[in-house]
């Protein structure tokens, strides 16, 4: 992928007052997970699909690297060189030669461990801050090299939109399809899902034969995307990975039956979940089967959001 942005020369020079970047969740509208591979991931095909539910990220000069934080996860996110935001800030001071010094402060909204990508996000948000802030006046492709090594999802939230991703996912293709909002409907659950434990777990259902049919090719999703009717794209959506989370976590499977009872056109599990998204007709939809799935009691929240959204931004 490819973005003619550049920053200008006061840009270059770094950010004076602070810089704040918001940056959105991502769902899997396809995700194909193949064999493991010998880096000790699997090899992947999915389509990627960024929503409106985000956190946010301020980075001010400072004479360290540190990082506060309030919202989903305070008290329970460690804050030190583990968190992936000071990860990323450590690697992009690295590859630009620059001192890692910035104040960040992380307002989260992305739920821990969901399938949303939250630390993932954050991770993309500290690159696109810290770049300004520092003036190191990187493209969104070199962000993006940068964010392979953090993580398989990191690279897609410096992009956003929807867009194919192989590899381990950290390949990034953009998906050219009409403008078109589709509506969705998050259960968020209590506590999350460990991703490298759901790989486990498919990998044992597969090997056990409990697991269903391998998800195939992407083009009937691509094709869905094109034409621009909810109906169709909801008979093109698919999670390798869903087996796994309902073994780990049971009641996602009322979850997934109160949201198709409400009348949503389709729902999945999210990523490794515990997560499940629902893709709604329309936003009045949208808003009437987020209210029923609250009221029913089989998940802690129901947002509603929209997608394709840009990535991380400053603003």
């Amino acid at each position: 992928m490819t973005e003619a942005w550049r920053p200008d020369d006061d840009e270059r020079r770094g950010a004076i007052g602070p810089v704040r970047v918001r940056v959105p969740a991502k769902v899997n509208l396809h995700l194909g997970v193949g064999p493991l591979r010998r880096d000790g991931y699997h090899e992947l095909n999915t389509i990627y699909h960024a929503i409106s539910i985000y956190d946010e990220l301020t980075a001010r000069r400072g004479d360290t690297l540190a990082l506060t934080m309030e919202g989903e996860g305070t008290g329970e996110l460690a804050l030190d060189d583990t968190n992936l935001v000071i990860r990323a800030a450590h690697a992009l001071a690295g590859y630009a030669g620059v001192l890692p010094h910035a104040r960040l402060h992380l307002r989260k909204q992305i739920p821990l461990a969901g399938g949303l990508a939250g630390g993932s996000a954050d991770a993309a948000a500290a690159l696109v801050a810290c770049d300004a802030l520092w003036g190191t006046g990187l493209s969104r492709d070199e962000l993006a090299g940068i964010a392979a090594d953090l993580g398989s999802d990191v690279p897609f939230l410096i992009y956003g939109g929807t867009a194919l991703g192989t590899g381990r996912g950290e390949a990034i293709s953009p998906v050219l399809a009409r403008p078109t909002s589709w509506h969705w409907v998050v259960a968020i659950a209590d506590g999350g899902l460990s991703t490298p434990t759901a790989y486990r777990e498919l990998d044992r259902l597969r090997d056990s034969g409990a697991a269903g049919a391998p998800l195939g090719s992407t083009d009937a999703l691509l094709g869905a995307l094109r034409q621009r009717d909810p109906r169709v794209l909801a008979r093109t959506i698919g999670n390798d990975l869903q087996d796994a989370a309902l073994a780990m976590r049971p009641a996602l499977a009322d979850t997934l039956k109160a949201g198709e009872a409400a009348g949503a056109l389709t729902g999945i599990v999210s990523g490794s979940g515990p997560t499940c998204v629902f893709l709604a007709a329309n936003a009045a939809d949208a808003e009437r089967i987020a209210a029923e799935l609250t009221a029913a009691g089989v998940c802690r929240e129901a947002r509603v959001a929209h997608g394709p959204v840009a990535g991380a931004r400053v603003g």
